[in-house]
């Protein structure tokens, strides 16, 4: 199990009872359950020296021991995409993502992804263990704009994925709904799983992932035929699938463009969703500096408000 260049983890259960993912997934916010179980199915995790599996169930004074295998490099093919910068220095690279760019790479679409561009901006970027979303931290959708982080080294990864995990990034975007809410500002709080019905999609459903998105009115809009429409702020509590586009159709309130969770007639004129990452607030992995990083709202949806006029007050 010991590779060259290996970290090695260890503890004692301090009780028993619960499963071995969950418990190294608590007991360590730089490794996410997901990773935990990887390592535990490719043998990296042994309790008392015996392999066992993700759903083992653990008895206190257990011994602990995990092997982080060192990072390898990623089998994917750089491009020279071009990309629009907005930070960068020796542990990060922060990108204004267009709509229309896959972040990663995936079934039918191993080429023309953010990764394969941020592989040809950053040529000695890795990924754990042959992971193939090198320093990718979180997603955006493909027809989704905006700022999204890419650590470029293992130990600024680990420690964005912790700030993620605990919740202590913020992420703030733009969304143009079709309708006018009464409301001037409002929390959804309805967990999210995928849909049974269309698996494509995802949806609020009872036993799903809690999911809490924050929202206020930034301006409302009434278009030429007196069709009503609500720009928001919205700031992501959670970071759930498709969370903002479930939650606010779910609410009633469906995204301009939205060809999933939306209808035709609540287009606006959005050639795409208009949902666009607006900002996003972390602390930086190695120096603890608070940043704050802002992408512009993109000219084709600026051109969506600017169709609609000038906006009604509040």
């Amino acid at each position: 199990m010991e590779q060259s260049g290996a970290e090695i983890r260890r503890l004692e259960a301090a009780a028993g009872g619960e499963r071995l993912d969950r418990y190294l997934a608590d007991a360590w916010s730089d490794l996410s359950r997901t990773a935990v179980q990887r390592l535990i199915d490719e043998g990296h995790v042994t309790v008392n020296g015996s392999r066992v599996a993700s759903s083992h169930r653990l008895r206190a004074g257990d011994a602990i021991e995990v092997h982080i295998p060192p990072p390898q490099p990623v089998e994917l093919e750089p491009e020279a995409i071009p990309l629009d910068v907005l930070y960068e220095d020796a542990d990060l690279l922060v990108i204004n993502k267009p709509a229309g760019l896959v972040v990663h790479p995936g079934a039918g679409n191993r080429t023309g992804t953010l990764v394969n561009a941020v592989l040809a901006h950053a040529p000695d970027l890795t990924g754990i263990g042959g992971e193939l979303r090198p320093g990718i931290v979180h997603r955006l959708d493909k027809d989704t704009s905006g700022v999204i982080v890419v650590a470029k080294h293992d130990q600024a990864l680990r420690d964005l994925q912790r700030q993620f995990k605990r919740r202590l990034v913020e992420k703030r975007y733009q969304a143009l709904v079709f309708g006018n809410l009464p409301q001037d500002e409002g929390l959804i709080e309805a967990p999210i799983a995928r849909d049974r019905r269309q698996r494509q999609r995802m949806a609020v459903q009872a036993g799903g992932k809690a999911a809490r998105t924050r929202w206020h009115v930034r301006a409302r809009y009434r278009d030429a035929s007196g069709q009503r429409y609500t720009l928001l702020d919205v700031e992501l509590l959670t970071g759930r699938t498709h969370q903002i586009r479930v939650h606010l159709a779910w609410m009633g309130y469906p995204l301009a463009g939205d060809a999933v969770y939306g209808h035709a007639r609540a287009a606006a004129g959005a050639p795409r969703q208009f949902l666009h990452a607006r900002e996003l607030l972390l602390d930086h992995p190695v120096t603890a500096e608070r940043l704050r990083f802002e992408a512009p709202l993109p000219a084709e949806l600026q051109q969506v408000l600017d169709t609609l006029g000038a906006g009604e007050p509040r």
